[in-house]
């Protein structure tokens, strides 16, 4: 039985929605495009197969989430956001930015590529000069443009990047917050970067310490 807060604010009710143990989680790991199944689980690694079919059931019945088949040749059924659940993206970056500026973030935990990616967003604080990067995190590649005040990410290689920088997502969390420099991940291995180097040098200026 569904649990309820039976309360008439639009706070309680949103709760009502979203508010169970991973549903906002699910939300985030579809915020920058489809996923099937096998991959919700690899961003979610702590969560069991049988709570996650049943988070995708109640966020479907809900129309937040819809299943979906992609197109030949891949024809993988996918889950992807509706538009309604799209309008969420702005209240999971917002508790992302909060959370991030906790002193009692667990640094060590898991890291998945799509939280890096999304935290990039929340840590932005310029964006001049304008330029396009390509971050490549494992098998997983993002272009990234930064320009007017806005960052915007998509999947998928970048179009004429200034740089491509190839690394982890612990280690891009780590030179985004501050904590490393993209000259000493480079320098032991962590990260290579393509292209234009003093570009590559200004990414992490584009953002604020955590």
């Amino acid at each position: 039985m569904t649990r309820s807060y039976d309360d008439g604010c639009g706070i309680a009710h949103a709760l009502d929605l979203v508010g169970e143990r991973w549903a906002l989680l699910v939300v985030r790991e579809l915020l920058l495009g489809p996923k099937r199944f096998t991959d919700l689980r690899a961003g979610l690694p702590g969560v069991s197969a049988n709570i996650l079919s049943q988070r995708l059931r109640e966020l479907e019945a809900e129309g937040i989430v819809e299943r979906t088949t992609l197109p030949p040749p891949a024809a993988a059924a996918v889950y992807a956001l509706t538009a309604r659940g799209a309008e969420l993206e702005p209240v999971v970056l917002a508790l992302g930015a909060w959370g991030v500026r906790s002193p009692t973030l667990p640094r060590d935990a898991h890291l998945g590529v799509d939280s890096v990616i999304l935290s990039l967003a929340a840590q932005l604080t310029r964006t001049d000069p304008p330029a396009t990067y390509e971050l490549r995190l494992g098998a997983y590649r993002f272009a990234v443009r930064l320009h007017d005040g806005t960052i915007d990410v998509s999947r998928g290689p970048a179009e004429r990047p200034a740089a491509v920088i190839s690394t982890t997502a612990r280690t891009l969390d780590a030179v985004v917050s501050g904590d490393r420099t993209l000259t000493d991940a480079v320098a032991s291995g962590e990260a290579t970067v393509d292209g234009d180097e003093d570009a590559a040098a200004r990414f992490a200026t584009y953002f604020a310490p955590a």
